[in-house]
């Protein structure tokens, strides 16, 4: 059995003029010609076109894998040592994939979360919470909503810095509404629904725009995730609840 340059460009998924260029060279010349002078390939032919590209897809130049061919061919290497050299290759080309997409994939997760930074840095601005973490979720609940789209588009261009500052800021204000609620002051009294006016603000300026309607929807998210209650619940007991009281009373206040 013997096949046409055609058939073997179309078998390798190679273009023709590849194994005109490897027959000019030495490297794969074809086994037979036919009367007109027509190239035709062997299964021993395509046998050794299978190592070439097997080489060149691990990017050793021609030179190099005519070498290696003829060592092979000629006796000089043994057969086995070469299907473990390939063997070893193969296993180097994997790993080095497997990191690239390792790298890649965070790159993609960063960038959904808008946040551009190592991981040294993300502990350095949010503890040992990872903005990471809850991605799929958020994008499969809110990914088609206007919040979302905006939240992405501010936050695309924070720094580390940027993110440090945001993160302080409302760190500040979940501390400032714990300490209303230790001194006894109630959460519809116009201190704590001030506090949670700025508390609305600020997600309005650092992430989305958000309403007094879907402030007091996160609101009840605060208390009625567990995750989310027990950010508030680590700062102080029953603020997931006070400031979700809070958030519902400026609401009523502003109409809303």
């Amino acid at each position: 059995m013997s096949y046409s340059v055609g058939q073997v460009a179309g078998f390798a998924g190679i273009t023709v003029r590849t194994l005109h260029h490897y027959d000019d060279i030495g490297l794969l010349a074809p086994s037979e010609r036919n009367r007109a002078g027509h190239r035709r390939y062997s299964d021993a032919d395509l046998d050794r076109l299978q190592q070439i590209l097997f080489y060149r897809e691990l990017g050793f130049p021609l030179e190099e894998v005519a070498a290696l061919l003829d060592d092979q061919a000629t006796g000089k290497a043994d057969p086995r040592a070469h299907l473990r050299r390939q063997h070893d290759l193969l296993t180097a080309r994997i790993e080095r994939l497997r990191k690239m997409a390792a790298a890649v994939e965070h790159a993609m997760e960063a960038h959904h979360m808008g946040i551009d930074l190592t991981p040294e840095e993300k502990f350095e601005v949010f503890g040992d919470f990872d903005p990471d973490q809850y991605e799929d979720e958020v994008r499969e609940r809110w990914g088609g909503t206007d919040a979302y789209r905006q939240s992405r588009q501010r936050t695309a261009s924070y720094t580390k810095d940027d993110w440090k500052r945001v993160t302080e800021e409302f760190d500040a204000l979940h501390l400032r509404m714990a300490d209303l609620m230790a001194a006894g002051v109630p959460a519809d009294a116009e201190e704590a629904m001030d506090t949670a006016e700025e508390h609305r603000r600020f997600i309005t300026r650092a992430y989305y725009d958000c309403g007094h309607e879907m402030h007091t929807g996160l609101g009840e998210m605060y208390v009625a995730d567990p995750r989310f209650t027990r950010t508030y619940e680590d700062i102080r007991p029953g603020l997931a609840v006070y400031l979700r009281d809070a958030i519902v009373a400026n609401a009523a206040r502003h109409g809303g």
